[in-house]
């Protein structure tokens, strides 16, 4: 087998002048492409392959260079990431995750992440991975035949459960659990227009500014006071506060302060919610689409967990639910991240400044037609790698949960979380659509179903 692509053609704009970027078409007066990115943001994203490796879009009063070429991505993803620093997007977020680990860049950054790696061990998984079998069977055995179900909802309370699960224990972290369920549906409606935002609008008292200012203050402040409840005897917990707090950096000898646990718990909670939920959403939604899709997952889930509940060690044998997975999800992506050049840097022939905005974005680079024959079909054959005369998509043309040194971190864990729920769903039920529905993609950090009405079917 073999992880290549069609040649591609060159997408420089040989129209636009030396060392310059191809500005995106549509810019107006004094918004620039504000309007356009609000309205359908989408559709926007996915038009600038056509006008050049690297675009310049203008929010504003802020040039943003979108890069959609990606060898140019990989370059600064990986090849040369010491180059590139955050960007815009996530400095917007800080309000929220502080100095977690999605937020900060360096020696920091680091650093962080040697104290959190022993959190996402292997073994560390497949503890979590009972809680999860745990949270998915009572999910899919609380549904009744034939009783519509709003699946977006159910997935996003099965993974915040999950996670929350994770990281608390004990019935005085219960108000946290119950502030995180309350908060982030708050933040998450405001995530995405709050980072694209002019800087104008930053301080302004918007009511979304204020919604989600409110929920991210109420959410930092009851987290941490879990942690400032957690003392010597408590660090002992089979928890992921106890782990962080007793972590100590193999290199440094550091440990973690409370301010800073309480940031990467905010971070892990969002992480290991925003894309488990959405695309485990869409999964449902793309099996109730593609019958014959479904009928191979439920002989797989027959075949590996039969009339028990999922335990962990039944994931790995789930190699077609995992193609599903993944082809929802390439599908289904985060929509627009951004980088910023610490020195100044050349980029696809255009020459960027340091401190100038770059973005991506995943969801218009998986949809590619250079990159993923057919890309708007569901095609869970792109990923089968047991046939060697199959041309599977370059590694670095998906890349889902990030790559190179900003990685996500518990990339190992959304699998677990996304297979288990979906295998506990499948050994019981059939989830068919209610007749008459259109499921609408809404503008998120990744694109949300509008609502997901459901029927559950019994199969056996």
């Amino acid at each position: 087998m073999s992880r290549t692509r069609t040649d591609r053609t060159d997408r420089t704009d040989r129209t636009a002048p030396r060392g310059r970027a191809p500005v995106a078409p549509g810019r107006l007066p004094v918004v620039g492409h504000a309007l356009r990115l609000s309205r359908g943001p989408i559709a926007f994203l996915e038009s600038l392959r056509d006008v050049g490796a690297v675009v310049r879009v203008d929010l504003g009063g802020w040039p943003l260079h979108v890069l959609t070429d990606p060898d140019l991505i990989h370059t600064v993803l990986v090849a040369e990431a010491h180059k590139f620093g955050r960007g815009r997007i996530f400095e917007k977020l800080r309000p929220l995750f502080g100095n977690g680990i999605a937020t900060t860049d360096g020696a920091l950054h680091r650093k962080q992440r040697r104290l959190m790696q022993p959190a996402f061990q292997r073994n560390r998984i497949s503890r979590y991975a009972e809680l999860m079998c745990r949270e998915a069977e009572a999910m899919a055995a609380s549904w009744t035949a034939g009783r519509q179900v709003r699946v977006d909802r159910e997935m996003r309370r099965f993974a915040l459960s999950s996670v929350a699960g994770m990281i608390f224990s004990g019935d005085v972290d219960q108000p946290a659990v119950q502030e995180v369920h309350r908060s982030f549906p708050i933040i998450l409606e405001g995530m995405l227009v709050r980072t694209v935002m002019p800087k104008a609008f930053d301080r302004l008292p918007l009511p979304l500014n204020r919604r989600f200012d409110g929920a991210a203050l109420r959410l930092r402040a009851i987290i941490d006071e879990v942690v400032a409840e957690y003392g010597p005897e408590d660090r002992g917990r089979d928890d992921l506060i106890s782990l962080l707090l007793a972590g100590t950096d193999p290199e440094t000898g550091d440990t973690m302060s409370a301010e800073q646990v309480r940031d990467e718990l905010i971070t892990i909670l969002f992480g290991g919610t925003e894309t488990a939920s959405t695309t485990l959403s869409w999964i449902f939604h793309e099996l109730a689409r593609h019958p014959d899709v479904e009928k191979r997952v439920h002989a797989e889930v027959d075949a590996v967990v039969g009339d028990r509940p999922v335990r962990p060690e039944d994931l790995a044998s789930l190699t077609y639910t995992k193609s599903v997975f993944e082809e929802s999800l390439r599908l289904h992506s985060p929509l627009l991240f951004t980088r910023r050049p610490l020195t100044p840097v050349t980029l696809g022939g255009v020459d960027i400044p340091a401190g100038a905005e770059l973005a991506y974005s995943p969801y218009a680079l998986h949809r590619d037609p250079e990159l993923f024959r057919d890309p708007t079909a569901f095609d869970t054959e792109r990923w089968n790698d047991t046939d060697p005369s199959r041309v599977l998509p370059r590694l670095d043309s998906f890349i889902p949960f990030g790559a190179g040194q900003h990685k996500c971190i518990g990339d190992a864990f959304a699998v677990a979380e996304i297979l288990t729920a979906v295998a506990s769903v499948a050994r019981r039920w059939r989830l068919t659509s209610v007749p008459g529905t259109t499921v609408k993609e809404v503008p998120a950090g990744i694109p949300l179903p509008d609502a997901l009405p459901m029927i559950p079917v019994p199969r056996r």
